[in-house]
């Protein structure tokens, strides 16, 4: 037990030196919150979490991967929770090293499943249960990406490429405002409440209708009074998104603190109970002792070890600004619901990262075919042929179409080779944008290539650490 504890400190440590930068990242990234701020609201919300809604009841093998049966008695079965606690810790610490946020929760997975598959075998695994969280290594990215990515791209319609962004903004904002609201009252009774309340799914229906009455009925003259005298620059329309982003991060806080927290405890707790009990249970009550060292572990991680974590996910992945920042946080709870209301498995960290990968490339792209559009029109413009770029325009066709037909229609001469040479200007122009990268791919290939063995690491690292105890 007195091993356990240490470990399970350790295992919490790491959590909060590299999960929790998802929550907070990309409003550290937006300049809503200083660094100093995110790790005080971080610590705090991410304890009040594990200590208010962490649950007295915990799961011993984490997400049912092994037959506690098939393991020979309670002393195999502690040594394959704490070669599970021993190996998820190791890995996050050099994940966290190397600066590349992890799944905690499948750091753990691959532990028991290594520990399982040490002591008991292939028999004792659930490979069906397997399969779904391999599944998630892929959902949970690309749906974070898609949803982060649609969310920016109706802020974009709807408020940043309006002539008056002001006054779309007092439209707007409200609303996004009231479904950020909304979708944290469901995300919050889903997933952040789920082990002290499991309401219906008419009353978290209900709940959140109510949320979005209420707090779109405050935030509108709030908006209204913030946006007086504001000027139409986009860096001033963005400010809107600064509180509602830091009481986003402030919630998924919470909410990981409450769900996260077990990945640490929940381990510990099955050694704390077969150690008093003698018996192995699939769930266990958890000590208020053993909830505290989580919450510990987690909060002290976080400020002696997360900026750093934050610092890549907020900034060096991608230039993310408030109304970025904001499509990242609400996606990061709808992806969620989403996931819950279709059974599909997701990991929390995956949808965050997925999410900022997904609005850095929609920025990408669309930067992309604005700087060619604009450097074709300048350059058409500059050849006092700007006809060029309204016709291609008007008829729905490329210009590049255009050219092609006026250079069959006119003879040889000085006339054709102007326009040829035209055209190789045109397509230097365009290649020039398309090689304009707006997300850093060195970070990408270390982020994926880390969520791929993080499973198979740590089961080695379990299986390895099982036989050594």
């Amino acid at each position: 037990v007195i091993v356990a504890s240490v470990v399970g400190v350790y295992m919490a440590m790491n959590i909060g030196a590299n999960d929790v930068a998802n929550n907070v990242g990309a409003a550290v990234g937006s300049g809503a919150l200083t660094m100093a701020g995110a790790l005080a609201v971080a610590v705090v919300f991410e304890s009040a979490g594990a200590l208010i809604a962490g649950g007295d009841v915990v799961d011993t093998i984490s997400k049912g991967i092994i037959d506690p049966d098939a393991v020979a008695g309670p002393a195999s079965f502690v040594r394959v929770m704490l070669a599970a606690l021993i190996a998820a810790a190791v890995w996050i610490n050099l994940a966290t090293y190397v600066r590349a946020p992890v799944s905690t929760t499948h750091s753990i997975v691959g532990g028991v499943l290594g520990g399982g598959l040490a002591a008991a075998g292939m028999s004792s695994v659930d490979w069906v249960v397997m399969g779904k969280i391999a599944a998630s290594w892929v959902i949970s990215p690309v749906l974070g990406a898609a949803v982060a990515a649609a969310i920016l791209a109706m802020i974009k319609i709807s408020i940043i490429y309006r002539s008056n962004r002001v006054a779309a903004a007092r439209q707007w904002v409200p609303v996004l405002v009231g479904v950020l609201g909304a979708t944290f009252a469901a995300y919050l009774m889903l997933k952040g409440l789920k082990k002290v309340w499991r309401p219906d799914a008419a009353t978290i229906a209900l709940l959140s209708l109510a949320a979005f009455a209420v707090i779109y009925g405050v935030v509108r003259p709030m908006v209204a009074a913030a946006s007086r005298g504001m000027s139409n620059a986009r860096e001033e329309v963005n400010r809107l998104f600064t509180i509602p982003l830091i009481c986003g991060a402030a919630l998924l806080a919470f909410a990981h603190g409450s769900n996260d927290v077990a990945n640490a405890v929940g381990p510990l707790a099955a050694i704390v109970h077969i150690a008093a009990a003698g018996t192995v249970a699939a769930k266990v009550s958890i000590p208020q002792w053993v909830m505290l060292i989580g919450a510990i572990g987690l909060g002290a991680g976080l400020a002696l070890f997360g900026a750093k974590m934050v610092r890549r996910v907020g900034t060096e992945i991608t230039e993310i600004d408030q109304a970025r920042a904001f499509a990242v946080v609400l996606s990061a709870a709808i992806t969620v619901i989403i996931a819950s209301a279709l059974a599909l498995p997701v990991s929390s960290t995956h949808i965050a990262l997925g999410a900022i990968f997904g609005v850095g490339f929609l920025r990408e792209y669309l930067e992309n075919e604005a700087g060619k559009i604009r450097a074709i029109r300048e350059l058409y413009e500059d050849s006092r042929e700007p006809q060029l770029f309204d016709t291609a325009r008007s008829e729905m066709r490329s210009l590049q179409s255009v050219i092609d037909d006026l250079l069959r229609e006119l003879p040889s001469g000085a006339e054709r080779e102007h326009f040829s040479n035209l055209t190789v200007r045109a397509r230097r122009a365009v290649q020039n944008w398309q090689n304009k990268k707006l997300v850093r791919r060195a970070h990408l290939r270390t982020i994926v290539a880390a969520w791929l063995i993080t499973v198979p690491v740590t089961a080695l690292i379990a299986g390895a650490t099982y036989w050594v105890i």
